[in-house]
């Protein structure tokens, strides 16, 4: 299988990456340091996830060269506008020990689901990446959480266009709307929780379809998104898992497989979304 997408300015995005949320709760940056030496080239963290000095350090006391990791962080919704992204960026920099990211993204869409300037704030927010970008800080920029109106907003105002889109994305929570767009939009999607939850993992049709194929429930949950074009960031404690994750058997999916995860009912979902509050979101959409 090829290792890598490659984004609309020709950066290469390996398909399979360490998502670090949580990961250093509790261990420092341990998890992290076993994803590196399990073979992960992409880290993905953020502000919000208060480990980037973490992964910093993992990264530095890996030997591996910078240049072979791919280090994705983001701007945190309480930090949108010009000015504040800036300062953001500015300090994942610092606590990363790192003099540019490979991707930097907008974490969420809006401050709150009631926010009413969110739009102005996003366009100040990418102004200010449109500069690092330009200024070599960072290779590729993006968005996180967007859908469809909240892009549309964004591409009335860009110089440079949004390179990738990080969207919740699993079996039970496909987001298809969400996907087709990016696509036709020429924007890479990438999948934060893609094992979707226990829920998920112990569906018996997914049960059941990963043993026809031979492989885990979370091999075969990686491999349908990897399937579709859609990066994974999922995450593991152990080397075993860790190692499973990132080196997936080849096999061909029979269609009629693919349709049947594609049709299986909501389940795994987060509870997160970008214009709902969350108690109101887990009401309306029957999480």
């Amino acid at each position: 299988m090829e290792k890598y997408f490659i984004l609309q300015n020709g950066v290469k995005l390996p398909k399979i990456g360490y998502g670090t949320y949580k990961s250093t709760d509790g261990g420092g940056g341990r998890a992290v340091s076993m994803a590196l030496e399990a073979g992960y080239r992409l880290l993905d963290t953020a502000a919000a996830y208060e480990n980037e000095e973490e992964v910093g350090r993992a990264v530095r006391e890996s030997g591996i060269p910078r240049e072979e990791i791919f280090l994705t962080s983001k701007v945190w919704k309480d930090k949108l506008g010009y000015e504040a992204t800036k300062k953001s960026f500015e300090e994942s920099l610092e606590r990363l020990q790192t003099d540019y990211l490979d991707l930097f993204l907008i974490h969420w869409p809006k401050p709150d689901p009631k926010s009413r300037d969110w739009k102005e704030l996003d366009r100040g927010s990418w102004a200010a990446m449109e500069e690092f970008y330009q200024q070599g800080k960072v290779r590729a920029i993006g968005l996180s959480n967007f859908l469809p109106h909240h892009i549309e907003a964004l591409l009335e105002a860009v110089k440079i266009r949004p390179m990738v889109n990080q969207l919740e994305l699993h079996v039970g929570y496909l987001q298809e709307a969400a996907v087709q767009y990016c696509r036709s939009q020429k924007i890479q999607v990438q999948a934060w929780s893609p094992l979707g939850r226990r829920r998920v993992l112990e569906e018996p049709v997914v049960v059941r379809v990963a043993e026809k194929y031979g492989v885990s429930p979370a091999q075969f949950l990686l491999a349908f998104l990897l399937e579709q074009g859609i990066g994974v960031i999922p995450k593991a404690s152990s080397m075993e898992r860790l190692r499973q994750n990132l080196e997936l058997p080849s096999f061909a999916m029979e269609q009629e497989d693919m349709s049947v995860l594609r049709c299986l009912p909501q389940m795994g979902w987060s509870g997160e979304h970008p214009d709902l509050p969350r108690v109101q979101a887990q009401k309306e959409l029957g999480v």
